[in-house]
């Protein structure tokens, strides 16, 4: 087996050129580690033109992760990845939440009002990889990708964009799917679902939509600066983009091990600091917040436990808190070890949809989700990454994002709901997670 080809190319701390370059390609993919506004991030990878696409159709009622796993299988590569390489070809793309239906059994009650595939991956070869850490930037190819075509590529990289899109414009301001009243009645209900012992915590969600003209990627640029995030996404699609400004980490696998790290708990930023670090402690210690957290970091110790080897599974890492550009997030890290002849697909199929967005238990949450909430999730809470063809993975859970498809624009914020929730401000929470997202999307009305 031949080698990973790599060619070094211009390093710059901001990648969106580079993307910009690919783009007419076809299929563009962008994950962005928010750099240079999130110092923690490290990786960007590129990539566009895959040479296969594997797509779930909304109305296809079958698992998929049988048919990731065959075409992940075919073209895996028995090589080591280097650290500076996560990712040296493979699968890249997006999996929606509603995946959900065809893994578990639940009620048909929301309205299916998005034509967002519900999978939608990627076979990408080639791709440009970018290493803050190290200030290198690599096009990275797997072994079967021939000179001619790399050198193709990498003058393409080297060119400017050519073409101006139009530019993003919201037609009105965004409007929420339920009103408040309705939020209280949906959040009585859940109320009355965990008094009765059907559930511990439900993660509930409201929808806001608007209608866009122009190039969702000038929208993107936007939110970036506003949101910075490690587990940042732009995903061209067939009628609009996904824009995905997370920081949840879904699940990664690096030489076996496989770690987790949910977010639960959170607390607005306070423009001034004593302030601030105030909301910070306020969530530390939290027993509310603390016990949400730890719900669901047991919920996700026995996910992995159903893929990990026996007695692998740990938590090394509790009630961490991590700051963000609007909020304090309190964030869990559980580890574990794959067996040998598991794939890191085996592990997303059976950790699927992330427990941190569902509740607990998640199978009966996500049916009291089904029966409350107007819509379905489509994108929100579902997750976007890469499973590289060396055997390495990393993906995110997409809240805070954005879906734009045929000229309308949406986006969700939701929080999970437990005995002692306060409704007022689990209903003011949902705007402080993504305000500043809504907020600047606004801004671009004329």
């Amino acid at each position: 087996m031949y080698p990973i080809q790599q060619r070094s190319l211009p390093y710059k701390i901001n990648s969106l050129t580079l993307f910009e370059r690919i783009r007419s390609m076809g299929h563009g993919v962008f994950l962005d580690s928010g750099r240079p506004a999130c110092p923690w991030g490290r990786f960007d990878i590129l990539a566009a033109a895959p040479v296969e696409l594997l797509t779930c159709s909304v109305e296809n009622p079958d698992n998929p992760f049988p048919a990731v796993d065959q075409l992940y299988r075919k073209y895996a590569l028995d090589l080591p990845q280097p650290e500076h390489l996560p990712f040296c070809g493979g699968l890249m793309g997006h999996f929606n939440y509603d995946l959900g239906r065809r893994l578990e059994a639940l009620p048909n009650r929301a309205s299916q009002s998005h034509s967002l595939p519900d999978l939608q991956l990627g076979l990408y070869l080639w791709a440009v990889v970018v290493d803050h850490q190290r200030q290198q930037t690599t096009l990275v190819a797997a072994p079967s990708v021939p000179s001619s075509q790399l050198d193709d590529i990498e003058q393409q990289l080297l060119t400017e964009a050519s073409g101006k899109t139009a530019p993003f414009r919201l037609q009105r301001r965004f409007s929420a799917n339920i009103n408040e009243t309705e939020y209280h009645q949906k959040l009585s209900q859940i109320d009355r679902y965990i008094h009765a012992g059907d559930c511990y915590q439900v993660n509930f969600a409201q929808r806001f939509d608007s209608e866009y003209r122009g190039d969702p990627w000038h929208a993107y640029r936007q939110l970036r600066e506003v949101a910075p995030t490690p587990y940042a996404a732009f995903i061209d699609t067939a009628e609009g983009a996904i824009l995905s400004l997370s920081p949840e980490q879904f699940l990664e696998v690096r030489q076996g091990q496989v770690k987790t790290r949910p977010i639960k708990g959170t607390r607005p930023r306070a423009a001034d600091a004593v302030a601030d670090q105030a909301l910070k402690a306020e969530l530390q210690a939290s027993t509310k917040d603390r016990a949400e957290n730890l719900m669901i970091v047991d919920l996700l110790r026995n996910d992995l436990s159903r893929v990990c080897q026996h007695n692998s599974v740990k938590v090394p890492e509790l009630f961490k808190v991590e700051s963000y550009a609007n909020v304090h997030h309190l964030v869990s890290t559980i580890t574990g070890q794959l067996p040998e002849n598991a794939s890191p697909v085996d592990l997303l199929e059976h950790c699927f949809p992330g427990g941190s967005i569902t509740g607990a238990p998640k199978i009966r949450a996500m049916e009291i989700i089904e029966e409350l909430e107007p819509h379905r999730r489509s994108i929100y809470c579902g997750s976007i990454g890469y499973i590289s063809l060396c055997g390495r993975m990393d993906t995110s859970i997409t809240i805070r994002t954005v879906l734009c498809e045929q000229q309308k624009v949406y986006c969700w914020a939701g929080g999970g709901i437990v005995a002692d929730s306060i409704t007022e401000m689990e209903y003011q929470e949902t705007f402080n997670k993504v305000n500043n997202l809504l907020n600047a999307l606004n801004s671009t009305q004329k």
